[in-house]
């Protein structure tokens, strides 16, 4: 009878052992869900919209983005980060929630991000612009750099919120570059108003919030943020090549899975976001919203989020940004 109970405790095991394996061979059987923590419409979103179709053609099932905003990305984050970590909801995100939040919330959530989901790939990198307004009559980073340290106390700086990526950019190039400027914080596209309307000096904006306003002369394009130039602005210099080497600080959106979902379904979410970035009329989109594609595997993307977790912890460290 002993003997018995023991065979049987020993065939529960390997079939339990086993359950992943079969599961993933069987992935996806039903609805996939894609969540995004923020509002429908806006980069994440339309990125996540747009590789999904591609995932559930090739999958032959529905991707349906599911949107969770609130506490500035957390709470979609985190119901990823609770999530079965079975292949039926992953999600795609940003460098905010990913590497920013864990240190600008400290203390104030229960979970790290980088280290509690699973990294499956990125899918594209948005350069901020650094732009200031006509009337300072700048037109490189040279006479940036001589302006500002000519106005040490006069010189203003809008970000679409403290901690976010336009404020953290600003305040990161101000250490570089030895110069102080003010920083004020909006909400969201309040900050361009105010810059269109000449009460503040500079900002760093994405490409796509921009770009029209660049073209029409209404903005002044200096330099872009990312380690390379722009596919969308070609002729704007980096930060990097204009006396900052190594500076890079962009906006960068990318797919993740709750922490042990099985390698097989990684693997093969990976090689389909890869394959809809090579996709033409994906690619052809991705330049017009200023987005460069940014195919890879999940373990470089994996080195990358950590690098840029470890950074922007040090800068908001420096920076004295809080959530409050």
């Amino acid at each position: 009878m002993k003997l018995a109970s023991l065979l049987r405790a020993a065939a529960f095991a390997i079939a339990a052992f086993g359950l992943p394996a079969a599961h993933a061979q069987d992935w996806p059987n039903k609805t996939v869900k894609i969540v995004v923590a923020f509002t429908a419409g806006g980069t994440t979103d339309i990125l996540a919209r747009m590789i999904g179709q591609k995932m559930a053609e090739k999958h032959k099932q529905p991707f349906i983005v599911e949107n969770k905003p609130g506490g500035a990305g957390n709470i979609g984050t985190e119901f990823v980060v609770r999530a079965p970590a079975d292949g039926y909801t992953i999600m795609a995100n940003s460098v905010g929630p990913i590497a920013v939040n864990p240190s600008l919330f400290a203390g104030k959530i229960s979970y790290n991000p980088v280290f509690d989901l699973a990294p499956i790939g990125q899918i594209a990198d948005v350069p901020n612009v650094l732009v200031v307004h006509p009337s300072t009559g700048i037109k490189t980073m040279e006479e940036f750099l001589k302006y500002a340290k000519a106005n040490p106390n006069s010189l203003n700086y809008a970000s679409t919120g403290m901690g976010t990526s336009s404020h953290l950019s600003g305040f990161l190039l101000g250490s570089k570059a030895g110069f102080k400027a003010e920083h004020i914080p909006y909400k969201g596209a309040e900050a361009l108003k105010d810059l269109l309307a000449g009460r503040v000096q500079f900002m760093f904006a994405t490409i796509p919030s921009v770009i029209q306003h660049i073209k029409v002369g209404k903005l002044t394009a200096i330099a872009v943020s990312s380690k390379n130039r722009s596919r969308s602005m070609p002729d704007v210099p980096t930060v990097a090549e204009s006396g900052f080497p190594g500076f890079e600080a962009s906006s960068w959106f990318g797919f993740f899975a709750p922490k042990g979902t099985p390698r097989e379904i990684i693997v093969a979410l990976n090689k389909t976001l890869n394959e809809a970035l090579t996709d033409k009329e994906i690619d052809a989109r991705l330049t017009l919203d200023g987005a460069d594609p940014a195919p890879g595997t999940p373990e470089k993307f994996g080195e990358f989020v950590k690098a840029e977790y470890e950074k922007w912890a040090e800068v908001v460290k420096a920076s004295g940004a809080t959530s409050n």
